[in-house]
């Protein structure tokens, strides 16, 4: 995640405490010293949508392989005493799972910071007051668009409305909630419609995901912005966020999943502000870039173990054969120790490119979807001169 608005404005939220501290890179698994990494656990593969761009190929049948409740619960416990400082509840569609209560309130028992990945059809009043009685950090509800689009988009006709009522029932009891927005061919002409939205609405926290090729999204690829495009679409981003700086009102609008991002805000400052530009690049420094395997893992419904959520194509354990922590501290596991020092693997434009210590060779889950791991990622919307690698 790359946080436009702390670039801004020296923003500083817990998960900012996260991705810049320059004590990340100090540990073995690339987090700060002592903790794990942030875990997005897949608790279930069941969701009432058909997302056009599902990574875990979700749909409405329930899978009898999913983890049951005894296996979830321990799981629980392995992360916690493993120090992971947030587990991301995801899905399928997490509301869906009839044990989720029991789940969090176990979480939260063991002192674990619980956020939830939802497509927000099915957030109630009850449902909400329930997890905001459990102390749920926070709720990322997916629009991806105006309603018309979004519907389409999603695969189901009332989805928007669904999603929108259920922010505001977050809002109405006090439950931080956000939106989460994959950006596409589809949709990107409706960024100004989407911020209004979230002015209008008093939304506080917004995270722009860039289109991955995984799951269901391998099948639309097609849907990608071309390279201009998409800085037209980090530039109104950028000047959205800055419009809510100057109103006094503040926005947290992070993007997701390229980082690219970070060096496009860096270049695009520092030709107008050196000091500025200074300070956004001495930040992505201490995060690093991509941390997929470090910062950074996934749990299937099933306890498979990834590096992330869209790099399913190696699996690194079971948590029903081993702990995660065995799993994840494994020396010999020869895809993670290339991973975690993936430079010295990395070909083409990422090997030669002048922004790699704070990219770290962006996203591998596109490369590889793009026919060679450690090629350039194609989301990468800079060219030759501007990362510094004319050949």
């Amino acid at each position: 995640m790359f946080n436009i608005t702390k670039m801004l404005t020296e923003f500083n939220t817990y998960g900012d405490q996260l991705r810049y501290d320059q004590d990340c890179k100090k540990s073995v698994t690339g987090t700060r010293l002592g903790m794990g990494p942030v875990i997005a656990w897949n608790i279930n593969s069941q969701c009432n949508l058909n997302c056009k761009h599902c990574y875990s190929n979700s749909n409405q049948i329930k899978k009898k392989t999913t983890l049951n409740t005894k296996e979830a619960l321990k799981l629980i416990d392995q992360l916690a005493d493993f120090k992971v400082p947030v587990l991301l509840l995801s899905g399928g569609e997490p509301l869906l799972r009839k044990d989720l209560v029991k789940l969090i309130e176990k979480a939260k028992s063991r002192n674990l910071r619980v956020v939830i990945s939802t497509n927000g059809t099915l957030l109630t009043e009850k449902m909400v007051k329930k997890l905001k009685s459990l102390a749920v950090s926070y709720i990322g509800v997916s629009l991806d668009g105006m309603e018309a689009v979004n519907d389409q988009f999603r695969g189901k006709k009332g989805a928007f409305k669904k999603a929108l009522r259920g922010i505001k029932n977050c809002q109405k009891f006090g439950q931080k909630v956000g939106l989460r927005f994959t950006i596409n061919q589809h949709n990107y002409q409706q960024l100004d419609q989407v911020f209004n939205l979230i002015e209008r609405e008093k939304i506080p926290r917004v995270c722009f995901y860039h289109l991955v090729y995984s799951g269901r999204g391998q099948n639309i690829k097609e849907a990608e912005l071309s390279d201009l495009k998409k800085k037209k679409v980090i530039d109104k981003i950028i000047n959205w966020t800055q419009y809510f700086i100057d109103q006094g009102n503040p926005k947290e609008i992070l993007t997701v999943d390229n980082h690219t991002d970070g060096v496009y805000l860096y270049l695009k400052t520092k030709a107008k502000n050196e000091k500025k530009a200074k300070y956004i690049y001495n930040q992505l420094l201490k995060s690093g870039g991509n941390r997929s395997g470090s910062a950074i893992a996934n749990i299937d419904h099933q306890g498979n173990v990834y590096i992330d959520q869209f790099s399913r194509f190696i699996n690194l354990g079971n948590i029903k054969e081993k702990s995660f922590a065995e799993i994840w501290t494994n020396k010999n596991n020869e895809f993670l120790n290339k991973i975690r020092n993936r430079k010295a693997e990395l070909t083409g434009r990422c090997s030669k490119c002048n922004f790699l210590e704070i990219c770290n060779g962006n996203l591998r889950a596109r490369a590889f979807a793009a026919g060679d791991l450690w090629g350039a990622d194609p989301g990468c919307y800079l060219n030759e001169k501007e990362i510094g690698c004319e050949l």
